[in-house]
């Protein structure tokens, strides 16, 4: 996509948005997880979306596809490389290569249940990106920061967040 169309269309958007406040506040896509067999589920979402986990055989899944906790660094390294693109194309700032690594340490005791005071997901998170640019360093560090600090992925991990449970057996 040529990086005037991204810039125009996020500040056409912005634009709406400052004018129209009540209209920035909505309900996001759902994701409807589903599953098919062992633990292996099938996530549908809008537009035909699908995705497939599994998790690895040492826990007893089959290995089948990459577990959630994948997707979750998968969706921060995205959701970070998309931030990063659109506020290169706000600044004008051409990237030639841009790719985000993401990857988290933590202790499984937390997933299985071994031990209570041990947290399910991960303890650390690190984020490494590289980038090539004909742009001055400082500015490509100030663009990846402003990424980084509005990234709606990112930003759900840095903060706490509620999270309501309904259950409905039958």
């Amino acid at each position: 996509m040529d990086p005037e169309h991204i810039r125009s269309s996020i500040a056409a958007v912005a634009d709406y948005l400052n004018k129209n406040p009540s209209a920035a506040i909505c309900k996001d896509s759902m994701a409807v997880a589903v599953l098919e067999e062992g633990l292996r589920c099938r996530v549908r979402g809008p537009g035909g979306a699908l995705i497939t986990t599994d998790m690895p055989t040492a826990i007893g899944g089959d290995g089948s596809a990459p577990g959630p906790g994948w997707l979750l660094r998968a969706a921060l390294a995205t959701c970070d490389a998309t931030m990063i693109a659109m506020r290169a194309a706000v600044e004008g700032v051409p990237l030639t290569e841009l790719e985000v690594k993401v990857d988290s340490d933590s202790d499984d005791r937390g997933l299985v249940g071994a031990d209570d005071a041990i947290p399910a997901g991960p303890l650390k998170v690190r984020v490494h990106v590289r980038v090539t640019s004909p742009a001055p360093a400082e500015k490509l560090k100030e663009i990846i920061e402003w990424a980084e600090k509005r990234s709606p992925v990112g930003d759900a991990l840095h903060r706490a967040i509620p999270i309501s449970l309904e259950i409905q057996s039958g």
